[in-house]
């Protein structure tokens, strides 16, 4: 019979807290969701800075009347809080796929997670550049230099060139990040189908030792 000390004495498991490691063994499944989220991270801010670019970024105007049109406009750079809202903006969507990388850690098939989010997000990042590069032109009516045209010598951008390239440059991006991710997930799947292939020919593979077993509890007699 069993001692009144022994019968408090937890089960094995439940003396080191065997469920609560059993759930922290469960809770991550290793850091390559997050690692392939961090790298695609870094395409998809570039390719969230020139679309939000297009979308924010507008010139300091300054109008007083006095001129023989009537108002005088003078067309400056942008302000430092329209060019840290531009920045600001960009970060969002990067940071939006390192969290979901890092909830992919949790998840079954997290890597592919991770990939198939930076595909999402890296669409919806670039649906709007058409309609943005328009709005960018008409808020730069003598282009992103501020210089008029009038001025061959200094004047560099023509009105909408910059909203060209700035929107052909977002899609190229976003065109990486979705080609990285497809390539990733192609090789983690190829990666994963020859792992289980490998699989059943490590269990056949003699051992080379003959293992005898005693079911009787005692050794046995020698003849």
């Amino acid at each position: 019979m069993s001692s009144p000390a022994a019968m408090d004495i937890p089960p094995e498991g439940g003396r080191f807290g065997y469920p609560v490691l059993q759930r922290a063994a469960r809770a991550s499944r290793g850091r390559a969701p997050l690692a392939i989220a961090a790298f695609l991270a870094i395409p998809l801010f570039f390719c969230s800075l020139m679309a939000s670019t297009l979308a924010q970024e507008k010139p300091h105007v300054i109008q007083w009347q006095g001129c023989h049109s009537g108002i005088c406009t003078v067309w400056h750079d942008p302000s430092s809080w329209n060019e840290a809202r531009i920045w600001g903006w960009a970060l969002v969507p990067s940071l939006v796929l390192v969290v979901v990388g890092l909830i992919a850690t949790r998840l079954p098939l997290g890597f592919y997670v991770s990939c198939l989010a930076s595909i999402v997000i890296a669409m919806a990042v670039v649906h709007k550049t058409g309609i943005w590069a328009r709005h960018h032109t008409a808020r730069f009516p003598v282009g992103v230099d501020l210089i008029p045209p009038s001025d061959h010598i200094s004047d560099q951008w023509s009105r909408g060139q910059w909203e060209h390239e700035a929107r052909w440059t977002a899609l190229s991006l976003q065109h990486w990040t979705i080609g990285i991710a497809l390539a990733a997930m192609v090789v983690m799947a190829a990666l994963e189908i020859r792992r289980r292939r490998a699989r059943p020919d490590l269990l056949d593979e003699p051992t080379g030792v003959d293992v005898e077993l005693n079911t009787g509890g005692a050794p046995p007699l020698a003849g």
